[in-house]
């Protein structure tokens, strides 16, 4: 099959909160696709509450692939993500269907559309040394080390970012290259003919009114003892790119003590809303792309009548 027989891509962005999955789920009743999540917190195996994962009634009608792939303790990187998102593509296409991919992780889509650098997967005993020497110089002394080896990459990540610091290190460590270099490179992305949608409110303060309502209803849902189960694990801590999902950083730091629930509630909506805006900056500057309202009518039909153009 040649790429311009092949079923369309379709890819449905959006902020936190705009309706992403519920037009999803319009799109399938409607059409031969299957769904592939393109979200970096759905990844994890035991955060449904507040990760806003569809319910176990919801996947059942409308599997999500590219969900609960991971332990809470394991990463999970934009090129982990392209490697497995072109095999779950390629094999829809292959049933002469459309992959249809959600999700609000603007480096997952940027990386699949653009490619991405061939840059190696993280490797436990590698970021176990890393830390471990942290532990024992600081992660100055780490930050130093990387100046030394990639300063450019030593200029962009801050001394107190742990986690980009391990990385730059890791991949330096895997291959003996930077990875200012291995930037530098793009490998394999998304070909074929893609229709690319961002969906989203058209006011501010009813997408930051959706986000609240939100938080409130994952608070009513046991999002709290969802974050108790994580705390039980010993392994699990704070730094960790899981329990850094926004609401999970904000109900940890309440269950340790360090502020009241109302205290927990406010800064969870505050990060959830400091999300969303940095989601709308990703999309604003985003080419080739067709904008829907968030609860309009008329967005499966746009979207029908947009495939068919694409045809």
């Amino acid at each position: 099959m040649t790429e311009s027989s092949q079923p369309p891509v379709i890819c449905l962005m959006g902020p936190t909160a705009s309706g992403k999955t519920a037009l999803a789920m319009a799109l399938q009743e409607a059409l031969p696709c299957d769904i592939v999540s393109v979200d970096s917190a759905l990844i994890y195996r035991d955060m449904d509450i507040g990760t806003a994962k569809p319910t176990a009634a919801e996947l059942a009608q409308y599997p999500h692939r590219l969900i609960n792939l991971r332990d809470a303790s394991e990463s999970y990187s934009a090129a982990d993500f392209c490697h497995d998102a072109l095999a779950q593509i390629a094999e829809i296409r292959s049933n002469n269907r459309i992959p249809l991919l959600v999700g609000g992780t603007m480096m997952y889509f940027k990386s699949l559309i653009e490619g991405i650098s061939p840059l190696p997967t993280a490797n436990a005993e590698i970021r176990k040394a890393i830390e471990s020497e942290a532990l024992a110089q600081g992660w100055q002394n780490m930050h130093d080390q990387l100046a030394v080896i990639d300063p450019v990459s030593a200029e962009r990540i801050h001394p107190n970012d742990p986690q980009r610091i391990t990385r730059a290190l890791e991949v330096h460590r895997l291959t003996g290259n930077t990875l200012t270099q291995l930037t530098q490179i793009k490998g394999a992305k998304l070909a074929g003919n893609v229709l690319q949608l961002a969906i989203a409110p058209k006011e501010r303060s009813t997408l930051h009114e959706r986000i609240e309502m939100r938080f409130e209803q994952m608070i009513a849902l046991g999002f709290e003892q969802e974050v108790i189960k994580l705390k039980s694990r010993n392994y699990l801590h704070q730094d960790l790119p899981s329990i850094r999902c926004v609401g999970y950083r904000q109900m940890w730091q309440y269950l340790d003590g360090e502020f009241d629930h109302d205290e927990m509630i406010f800064r969870g909506v505050c990060a959830t809303r400091q999300l969303a805006k940095r989601q709308l900056t990703w999309l604003r500057n985003w080419p080739d792309l067709h904008w829907l309202t968030t609860d309009d009518k008329t967005n499966l039909a746009q979207v029908l009548s947009l495939l068919d153009a694409k045809n």
